[in-house]
């Protein structure tokens, strides 16, 4: 028999339950069809057999081979099957009343035992006696047995017969009672209208799978109206009642399963949230929390976060920013998020300063007015909402932001259950929106710190200079790049580029130390301090303040030439070579030779200091591994990737700004923060003031 639709919760045979009736039946469990149970009417017929023992064992006798071989195919293809001519019983077991004629058939089943088959015999040795009647009372026998086997497959409460042409009896009360409306005698759509509205199309879909596919089962879980007008769920389980190779009828139950429905959606839902503690920032954490609940407790649900300052005083109005938003199939598409704080009206302020839920009704795309921005408002009249659930989020006593569910497509609210889950839901995710919370906060104080420390570029006669800084666009963590330059006395610049080991606080208080002390080194203009000095002064210094666990840069310095050239010498600690753009001619890296240790590694190792001339036109940059690094991918990859981007930006005429954010765009979806810093010797007269992005 194949099972169709939605099959949960359904419990097991309880043997027991065929003690009193009337009719011979015994049940085997596993392969060897082990007799675990026959009833006092199959002793009564077959005499005693020992409980326990093999099918084989327990019925030996020579004439009884086809039952064990019926067995053998039952609990081989799961299909159930009939002896409907009589057979006789032997007169040699105990207790056996001597030679009786009977019919059975043998149907799967699952006990408590576990798998197995379910025999049902029934007497005709009065049949035999007297053909005529017999004939007569083995349709009818034979039509009440199936019905019996079919009754015992389902869950008992709602029990009802229904015909193929939807003609349906209920043979044990309980639906007028459970829904408050009598029972009809045909599926229609006044029935229909007892069931969920979202979960009608489903109920009919379900069903014509099972009818089209015989012999088969249909099984449906679904909402249906109680009389209190609260929605529960019920599951359906029906079989058809085949003859002459048709389906004469069906038999089916329903039952109230709400109880154990909830469990397992609080199950799932709590695992779902799981998924939270693994944000890598806030959005992420409550788009989480949005995706969790949808659809099984409501239509759609928001989040709405709150400024950092807190509430606005008395008559100031409150802004929220809608950060995740998530809605099931079949609505409008929702707005996109666009980040941007908007008013929201005195209702939603009434939830924030109470922190307790509340619910609206309203009529079908109807929501009041004062609740949530116009924007969302629009959405919700489109949708056709009926309900808007607003619930602070509350962390450490202070709420940060308020969900908002809504149910929408003509759908009714949310019965006081399902506001109570969702409550559970938001209150398991505070300590991990807590975690991305503090970590956004951190974030946002070291990228403040970061941006404040890198500085414009200054204004150098005779060169162009431009710097960018992106931070990562995939974490959470804070980048410890950086970049500096600096206007000599003499007119020569120095430009420097680094990475520091770490993303965290700690990482950019290091960088902004670091970057200070070199300022100072480089500004000591004495002969001895080359690129190389500088950078073995800085390495001594940091090792013996043990300001960093490891570091690597670039330190340049650019001495201006007659003719409007330049001098580049540079050291390299470590980092990615600079790359140098000729104003004509294929890019190139100035690799120099050997790498060099970082810095923090071996703080006397002598340094090296390498040279080239830059020409009008021609453009030196510095960058962070984050243009480069690309997971999956070798770095020489990724550095060929940079020297082609800016060859296209030389070949388009960009100014150096211009290039330098368009090496960073090309950079956009890396994980690792980014920066770049460029110097181009220019004719006196087109000198460029360029800051950072």
């Amino acid at each position: 028999m194949r099972r169709s639709g939605h099959e949960t919760g359904v419990p097991e045979l309880e043997p027991e339950v065929f003690d009193s009736a009337i009719v011979p039946i015994a049940i085997t469990a596993g392969s060897e069809h082990l007799l675990v149970y026959y009833n006092d009417a199959f002793r009564e017929l077959f005499g005693l057999r020992t409980l326990g023992a093999p099918a084989a064992r327990a019925f030996d006798a020579a004439e009884a081979a086809p039952f064990v071989a019926m067995l053998d195919a039952v609990f081989r293809d799961r299909t159930a099957r009939q002896v409907t001519s009589p057979r006789a019983t032997g007169d040699s077991m105990i207790g056996a009343p001597g030679v009786r004629h009977f019919v059975y058939s043998c149907s799967p089943v699952v006990s408590r035992h576990g798998p197995g088959v379910l025999a049902v015999a029934i007497d005709t040795t009065a049949q035999v006696a007297a053909t005529e009647r017999a004939e007569l009372l083995s349709e009818q026998q034979n039509q009440a047995l199936q019905r019996y086997e079919a009754l015992m497959s389902a869950v008992s409460q709602i029990v009802w017969l229904m015909q193929p042409t939807g003609e349906i009896q209920e043979l044990v009360g309980g639906f007028e009672e459970f829904t408050g409306i009598p029972w009809r005698p045909v599926i229609d759509q006044d029935w229909l209208s007892a069931v969920h509205p979202h979960d009608r199309s489903r109920l009919v879909h379900t069903w014509r799978e099972a009818a089209e596919d015989t012999p088969s089962m249909f099984v449906c879980t679904f909402r249906m109206r109680t009389a209190s007008g609260i929605y529960r769920h019920v599951q359906s389980r029906a079989v058809p009642i085949v003859r002459a190779g048709a389906i004469a009828e069906w038999i089916g139950a329903t039952a109230d399963v709400e109880d154990q429905w909830r469990n397992r959606l609080r199950e799932q839902l709590l695992a779902r949230v799981a998924t939270v503690v693994s944000a890598n920032d806030v959005p992420q954490a409550f788009a989480a929390v949005t995706s969790a609940v949808v659809p099984e407790l409501t239509d759609v649900c928001a989040v709405f976060l709150l400024p950092s300052a807190g509430l606005p005083g008395e008559g100031s109005t409150l802004t929220a920013t809608r950060i995740a938003a998530t809605a099931r199939e079949g609505l409008p598409p929702l707005p996109p998020l666009s980040g941007e704080p908007r008013p929201v009206g005195p209702i939603a302020r009434q939830v924030v300063e109470s922190r307790r839920p509340r619910l609206f009704t309203f009529p079908a795309g109807e929501p009041p007015a004062g609740v949530l921005p116009d924007l969302s408002a629009a959405w919700l009249r489109a949708a056709r909402a009926t309900s808007i659930t607003l619930v602070p989020i509350v962390i450490d006593t202070a709420v940060v932001a308020f969900a908002v569910a809504a149910g929408c497509a003509d759908g009714p609210p949310p019965a006081p259950a399902d506001l109570q889950m969702l409550g559970e839901v938001l209150n398991e995710v505070r300590d991990p929106l807590r975690q991305a919370m503090e970590l956004q906060r951190t974030r946002h104080t070291a990228l403040t710190l970061q941006r404040a420390l890198l500085t414009p570029t200054p204004r150098v006669p005779g060169a162009e200079l431009a710097a960018h800084y992106q931070p990562a666009s995939k974490t959470v963590e804070i980048g410890g790049d950086w970049y500096d330059s600096l206007l000599l006395p003499d007119g020569s610049v120095t430009l420097s580029i680094g990475d520091i080991a770490g993303h965290d606080l700690e990482a950019a208080t290091s960088m902004s130390q670091l970057r200070s002390m070199l300022r100072v080194i480089a500004y000591d203009r004495s002969p001895r301090n080359t690129p190389s000095e500088s950078l073995a002064r800085l390495d001594r210094v940091v090792e013996g303040l043990d300001i960093a666990p490891l570091v690597t840069a670039v330190h340049a310095r650019l001495e201006p030439r007659p003719g409007g050239g330049w001098h580049a010498a540079w050291c390299n600690a470590g980092h990615p070579p600079p790359l140098l753009l000729p104003a004509a001619g294929p890019a190139r890296f100035l690799d120099g030779g050997e790498p060099e240790l970082p810095l923090c590694v071996a703080p006397w190792t002598a340094r090296s200091t390498w040279h080239c001339e830059l020409h009008v036109g021609d453009t030196m940059l510095l960058y962070t591994d984050g243009l480069i690094e690309v997971p999956g991918t070798d770095l020489t990859e990724g550095m060929a990737a940079l020297a082609a981007h800016a060859e296209e930006a030389r070949a388009q005429g960009m100014p150096l700004a211009a290039l330098c954010a368009r090496l960073l765009a090309a950079a956009a979806d890396r994980r690792d923060d980014a920066a770049v810093i460029g110097f181009r010797p220019v004719q006196r007269d087109r000198v460029r003031l360029d800051r950072p992005a």
